[in-house]
């Protein structure tokens, strides 16, 4: 062998091996928004997979109880999925960990953005598995309508009863999110019961439970990005400006509401119930931290909570 040979032979297995770790290195900085993506695409997928099920077969292949359900699942094996980034899911629960629960402001948008991304996915995926079906059920191919008897806008996103009010709506989806954000921190507060290794189990009953009890007026969207995601797919998809109009302009609904009920509903928690770290448990209850803030109280830049 030649002293060029032996160079070769020494060098090229960490040439090698540095262009097999560049997509682990890339994969490693994205990790938790990787996390988020996967988790929401898999809630999409039973969410609206169920949903889709129900609806095409007119009800043949389950009820509105298997829609809850399908729910429910999704969201507790999007958990599943999502647990190194914290499993937050949501844009209004990654806000309110924010604010209660120190996760560093800086990660709130690219969490938001995969959120998001992660739902067009999952309902492009359903959209494409159950096209022929929807073909069938809107009365032919490339039919696509918003709001009648023969619609299917709504199995991909949330659209409210006829009778709602705008107030109403907005309620609807504030109290449901209050009481997601309530029950999540409840279940994460090792304080207090605490379900440990069975938060994801617990999640599906918070679900299930929403769904079940406040589900009929306005679909239980209670995430920005499960409902935003999917309504911007059926717009794209050919199904009219009719996804924006319908319910009055109901899309702003669940798009703005969550957030303002799971901001509530972790007050609510740290209020009464919390005796850990958050602003709830500071001088004034926190507005000292408005008044006078210091720097990490602006960045959530303490390293433990990370």
């Amino acid at each position: 062998m030649s002293p060029n040979e032996v160079k070769v032979a020494i060098h090229s297995p960490g040439e090698f091996e540095r262009k097999e770790l560049a997509w682990s290195r890339i994969r490693r900085s994205l990790r938790e928004p990787f996390a988020e993506f996967w988790g929401v695409f898999i809630i999409i997928m039973f969410g609206d997979g169920g949903v889709a099920q129900v609806v095409l077969s007119k009800n043949e292949k389950g009820s509105y109880q298997s829609i809850s359900w399908a729910w429910g699942i999704g969201v507790m094996l999007g958990v599943y999925t999502s647990g190194i980034s914290g499993a937050h899911l949501n844009p209004a629960v990654t806000l309110a960990n924010c604010v209660y629960r120190k996760f560093p402001w800086r990660k709130f948008p690219i969490y938001m953005l995969a959120q998001v991304l992660g739902a067009m996915a999952g309902a492009a995926v359903v959209y494409a598995n159950y096209r022929s079906a929807i073909d069938a059920f809107e009365g032919g191919p490339g039919i696509r309508t918003v709001g009648l008897n023969t619609s299917t806008a709504g199995v991909f996103c949330t659209y409210p009863a006829e009778f709602m009010t705008k107030t109403g709506q907005f309620f609807s989806e504030f109290i449901a999110s209050s009481l997601l954000m309530f029950l999540l921190f409840a279940i994460n507060d090792n304080n207090n019961i605490g379900a440990g290794n069975l938060a994801p189990l617990a999640i599906f009953f918070i679900i299930f439970g929403i769904g079940a009890c406040f589900g009929w007026e306005t679909g239980y969207a209670i995430n920005l990005a499960r409902d935003f995601g999917p309504r911007l797919v059926t717009y794209m998809i050919g199904y009219g400006h009719g996804v924006w109009s319908a319910g009055g302009y109901y899309f702003w609904v669940p798009m703005v509401a969550p957030f303002f009920g799971c901001l509530f509903g972790g007050w609510l928690y740290d209020m009464f119930l919390f005796t850990g770290d958050s602003p709830i448990n500071t001088p004034w209850v926190g507005v000292k931290r408005l008044v006078r803030p210091s720097k990490e109280d602006w960045t959530n830049s303490d390293s433990s909570a990370v």
